[in-house]
């Protein structure tokens, strides 16, 4: 028996054929009758560039639709700095048939971020974190924040609990935005102070050193202190000749700018300020993770050791904290060996 109170849904809205209407805001609808076509894929491209973990995330797919997803994922990478309105629609193309897939997701908002399209991005990179449960994103998404004009929300965001756990490269950026956003407000000094984090090492550099002394002069340049701003403004290229940056060789994680008698020895990727490296240092032989393309895919699944070699000796503080995490584990392990018969139960 059918409910007479029940309403008729299919015929709400309904156009001249009775067929569902279709909602605008929905990009991804494979359906729809005005989209346009799918971008042309290179000839060269297979779908295979793609790395192992992000083709992990498409085995769901069936094989038809994960080449389709890959082949424009693929697209996406390898246009996001040269077109970036061709990247997103590549993007917008896989998540067509891959649209519950995290890495899809991901590409599509780090593609629609960088072609300033910020509520799109913001969009995408929360539905990216629903799926992935992963918060490396957490500071593009306080910058779209800024973008839509609402920086308070972008400091929130930042100082959030999300922010706790991410490695050190993802927080940097973090500071970087917290101090735009900061400026925004027009708090000149508060902006300083978000900066002048124990990353901040005028004598070392690490990967992200460049952006975070450019962020830095520019911010004391603001607050009328010149002659430290052009101080820090200096130590950029010597950062980036340090890292290797204007050559081609592969970009070390971390270097010594300015030697030190006692950490002269430390690591092997200690190097003097002219870039000539000790009779006993040299660049670090760790395996590159694997990645396909210059695209947002490659922050979708990052390598485990990557974020390993992102903390490697750069404070003595975190590694007190890792040894201090290390030692609760065991006592944690400890406990549950001295008592199985409460396992057992």
């Amino acid at each position: 028996m059918v409910r007479e109170d029940r309403p008729d849904f299919s015929k709400l809205e309904a156009g001249a054929n009775g067929e569902r209407p279709h909602n605008p805001a929905d990009l991804r609808a494979s359906n729809r009758p005005d989209r346009p076509k799918s971008p042309d894929i290179d000839a060269d491209v297979t779908g295979k560039e793609l790395d192992r973990f992000s083709r992990a995330e498409l085995r769901y797919l069936d094989d038809k639709n994960a080449e389709w997803v890959s082949k424009h994922l693929v697209m996406a990478g390898r246009l996001i700095d040269e077109d970036a309105e061709l990247a997103y629609q590549h993007a917008l193309a896989a998540s067509r048939r891959g649209g519950r897939v995290a890495v899809v997701r991901e590409a599509v908002g780090l593609t629609a971020y960088n072609k300033g399209d910020y509520h799109e991005a913001l969009r995408e990179l929360r539905t990216f974190r629903r799926i992935s449960g992963s918060n490396i994103h957490l500071a593009i998404m306080a910058d779209c924040e800024r973008g839509l004009g609402r920086p308070e929300k972008a400091l929130e965001t930042i100082h959030s609990d999300a922010a706790e756990d991410l490695d050190v490269p993802t927080r940097v950026e973090l500071a970087i935005v917290a101090s735009g956003a900061q400026q925004d407000l027009g708090n000149i000094e508060a902006a300083i102070a978000e900066l002048e984090i124990p990353q901040l090492d005028i004598n070392r550099a690490f990967s992200f050193s460049p952006r975070l002394f450019e962020a830095y002069s520019d911010v004391l340049e603001k607050a009328g202190r010149t002659e430290e701003a052009q101080k820090w403004r200096d130590q950029i290229k010597v950062a980036e000749v340090a890292l290797g940056i204007d050559e081609d060789s592969a970009e070390p994680e971390i270097l010594d700018l300015i030697e030190d008698d006692d950490e002269a020895s430390e690591g092997e990727n200690a190097q003097d300020i002219a870039g000539e490296p000790d009779d006993d240092a040299g660049a670090s032989d760790r395996d590159e993770p694997s990645k396909y393309g210059d695209g947002p895919e490659d922050n979708g699944s990052s390598d485990d050791s990557e974020d390993e070699d992102d903390e490697f000796d750069i404070l003595d503080d975190e590694e007190d904290e890792s040894e201090e995490s290390d030692e609760d584990d065991e006592e944690d392990a400890e406990e549950n060996d001295e008592d199985p018969e409460s396992t057992e139960k």
